[in-house]
C-alpha cells in the first residue's frame, strides 16, 4: 500500500480512505457524539482507515453497516457508552470504593481517560462490559473480598493503567499497516532502556521512533495535566515490559524480513535522508521482579488483560501469547541479557 513520511510523521496508507468519511461526519451519520464515536473505534466496534495526515476515518460501507443493525440507533450508543467509577458504582449496585478495589485488581478494565478540572486523573469504563462482568461475576458484588483479591489490594497493586495501556496498543496495532509500524506500536510504550536492550541497531531505533504513535488522542493534553499522563504512557510492571519486549522482538524479526531501516545516504519511500540516531542510552536493569500474586477464590483472571497476539492487529498472522520456545534465534537471550549483569 502506498504510503509517504510527512515530516516526521508515521506513513499513512491513502487508498483505504476513498469512500470515506472524516469522524466526525460519521459520528453525525451514526447519531453520535464525537467522543463515542472514538471510544467504538478504540474498543473495535467501528473500523477505520487510515486517511490523508494520519487522520483516521470510517468507510462509508463501515457507517451503512452500523445503521442496518438491528435496534440502531440504540444498541450502537450502549456498546460506545462510558462511565465514570462512581457512575460504574451506581449501575453495578454498588459502593464507589468496591468498584475501584474491583477496577484496581483488574476485574474490568477502563479504555479511556481524562484530567479533571482538580488535576485528578478519572478513568473511563465500557458501560457493555461492566454489564457482562455483573452477568458473569454476581458474587463479587456482595460480600466480602476474596481473599486472592485482598492480597493483591494489601501489596497495592494497581492494574488500571497497564489494562489500558494493553487496550490502546492493541487497537494501534490493529491499525498499523506493516511491520516496522506495528513494531513502532511496541516500541512506543518501552523506556529508552528497554528499548535499547531489544533494538540493538541504533538506525532502526531511529527508525521507530520517526513511526512512533502515540497512545495520546490527537487533541492531547493540556500542558499543567502532563505530569499525571505521562506516567501512564510506560510500562513498568516487569510481566507487561517483558511481554511488549517479546512483541517488539516478534514485529522486528518480521520487519526486517520485509525490508531493512533506512541508513544515512540510502533514500528511503520518500527520497529522505534519516537522521543519524542518538547514541545509545547506559543499559540499564530490565524491571523483572517476582511476578504478582494470581487471585483465587474468584472466577476472574484479573489483571491479566493482554493483546490477543502480541501487537497484531486481528486478520493477521495470529499467536495466541508469548511462545513457549524463543522462535527467533537469540530472542531469549536478547530480551533477559541484563539478567546476567
Amino acid at each position: 500500500m502506498a504510503a509517504q513520511v510527512r515530516d516526521g510523521r508515521r506513513p499513512v496508507g491513502r487508498s483505504g480512505a476513498r469512500g470515506a468519511l472524516a469522524l466526525r461526519g460519521a459520528a453525525a451519520r451514526l447519531g453520535l457524539k464525537p467522543g463515542e464515536l472514538e471510544l467504538g473505534v478504540r474498543l473495535g466496534e467501528v473500523r477505520t482507515v487510515a486517511g490523508p495526515e494520519g487522520r483516521r476515518r470510517v468507510p462509508v460501507a463501515e457507517v451503512e453497516r452500523l445503521r442496518s443493525a438491528e435496534g440502531f440507533p440504540d444498541t450502537l450508543r450502549e456498546r460506545v457508552r462510558s462511565v465514570t467509577a462512581t457512575e460504574g458504582a451506581a449501575l453495578l449496585g454498588i459502593g464507589p470504593a468496591r468498584f475501584t478495589r474491583l477496577a484496581k485488581v483488574g476485574c474490568f478494565s477502563p479504555v479511556m481517560f481524562y484530567v479533571n478540572r482538580y488535576r485528578a486523573l478519572v478513568w473511563l469504563y465500557p458501560v457493555a462490559e461492566l454489564r457482562k462482568f455483573a452477568e458473569r461475576e454476581p458474587a463479587l458484588l456482595t460480600g466480602g473480598t476474596p481473599q486472592g483479591l485482598r492480597k493483591l489490594l494489601d501489596a497495592g497493586e494497581d492494574w488500571r493503567a497497564r489494562n489500558w495501556r494493553s487496550r490502546r496498543v492493541a487497537q494501534l496495532a490493529r491499525e498499523a499497516e506493516n511491520a516496522w509500524e506495528r513494531a513502532a506500536v511496541a516500541a512506543a510504550v518501552l523506556g529508552p532502556d528497554q528499548l535499547a536492550e531489544v533494538v540493538d541497531d541504533p538506525y532502526e531505533r531511529a527508525h521507530l521512533r520517526r513511526l512512533r504513535a502515540s497512545l495520546l488522542p490527537a487533541k492531547g493534553e493540556p500542558p499543567s495535566s502532563r505530569p499525571l499522563v505521562e506516567p501512564l504512557l510506560t510500562a513498568d510492571d516487569p510481566d507487561e515490559i517483558l511481554w511488549h519486549r517479546i512483541s517488539l522482538a516478534l514485529c522486528l524479526d518480521e520487519a526486517r524480513a520485509e525490508r531493512p531501516a533506512p541508513r544515512p545516504g540510502e533514500a528511503g519511500r520518500t527520497g529522505r535522508v534519516p537522521p543519524s540516531p542518538e547514541p545509545a542510552p547506559p543499559a540499564g536493569g530490565d524491571g523483572h521482579g517476582p511476578r504478582a500474586e494470581s487471585a483465587t477464590g474468584a472466577a476472574v483472571r484479573p489483571g491479566r488483560a493482554r493483546p490477543s497476539a502480541p501487537v497484531r492487529p486481528a486478520g493477521r498472522t495470529e499467536r495466541s501469547g508469548p511462545p513457549g520456545r524463543p522462535g527467533p534465534r537469540g530472542l531469549w537471550r536478547r530480551l533477559h541479557r541484563s539478567r546476567s549483569r
